[in-house]
């Protein structure tokens, strides 16, 4: 995916998203889990039909999330949003959303605290909020390659919907959910720790909060971009008092410029500008 899709994604416009062919699904007949090297053809559970806005490949899914479902329903409901729902009479991810934020609070909370005993319950609560955070949620929801899955209404999918934050983030947490339901904590736990809560001490650190040009690059690495470039555009004033301009690139787009009394001061400045341009900050 390149910046300008990205950015189609992050800041919709009036664009139709290209439909995606409809996959087989599969379900062990005699297990009745969703995962991989089944032998049913086709899944033969009730509301298991998928149509063109949504790709619900089970295998693929299995290995997204690392975890086979008891219950397949459970799993399609969370990755079903309202406008998909308004229009098929199928029950939304709402409910299960609900759930699983209340979930994920409760496990980021018992990790910091058990992984952190050093830490007071001002740097808990700091890190807890990053890492909860719509923007964390919707970076690794859109890391691991949630929103190809999500069901979505007609409309929705036209504005772009499957990209935005919010939608995404919304969908991490009903995804959660649904895992609890289906099989307590400790699928839940598994799920995190391989997601938000790797290195959670990165949160922790003041320093790392600020480091915007750090938090670019993962931003650009996440997303498989290339970048991000740094070009110094411009140096003012005399030496002892001299002003740098610097621009930073994605994909070879413009997406920041700041000025500083160095050259890693401007560049700090363009990062921070590059992720706010790009919804990050």
């Amino acid at each position: 995916m390149n910046l300008h899709s990205l950015k189609k994604l992050i800041f919709p416009k009036k664009h139709q998203m290209n439909p995606r062919t409809r996959p087989v699904q599969r379900m062990s007949k005699r297990t009745g889990r969703c995962g991989p090297s089944v032998s049913a053809p086709d899944c033969d559970c009730a509301g298991m039909a998928v149509d063109q806005r949504g790709s619900l490949d089970w295998d693929s899914l299995y290995h997204t999330i690392k975890y086979g479902f008891n219950d397949p329903d459970l799993l399609l409901r969370a990755f079903t949003h309202r406008s998909y729902s308004g229009e098929n009479a199928a029950k939304s991810n709402e409910r299960l959303e609900f759930l699983g934020d209340a979930v994920l609070g409760l496990i980021v909370t018992d990790q910091l605290f058990r992984r952190f005993p050093e830490k007071d319950e001002g740097e808990l609560t700091k890190a807890k909020s990053a890492i909860v955070s719509r923007n964390t949620l919707a970076l690794w929801a859109g890391n691991i390659g949630l929103g190809k899955y999500i069901r979505l209404g007609r409309g929705e999918e036209q504005s772009g919907g499957r990209g935005r934050k919010s939608l995404l983030s919304n969908t991490f947490e009903a995804v959660i959910g649904a895992m609890f339901i289906d099989g307590g904590l400790a699928p839940v736990e598994k799920f995190l720790s391989d997601t938000v809560l790797t290195g959670a001490e990165k949160y922790f650190d003041f320093k790392y909060r600020k480091n915007f040009k750090s938090r670019l690059l993962e931003y650009v690495q996440a997303h498989g971009l290339h970048g991000p470039d740094y070009t110094v555009i411009a140096d003012e004033g005399p030496d002892h008092d001299k002003r740098f301009i610097v621009a930073v690139s994605v994909d070879d787009e413009r997406v920041g410029k700041g000025e500083g009394r160095s050259k890693k001061e401007a560049e700090q400045y363009a990062a921070e500008q590059a992720l706010s341009y790009l919804g990050e900050l």
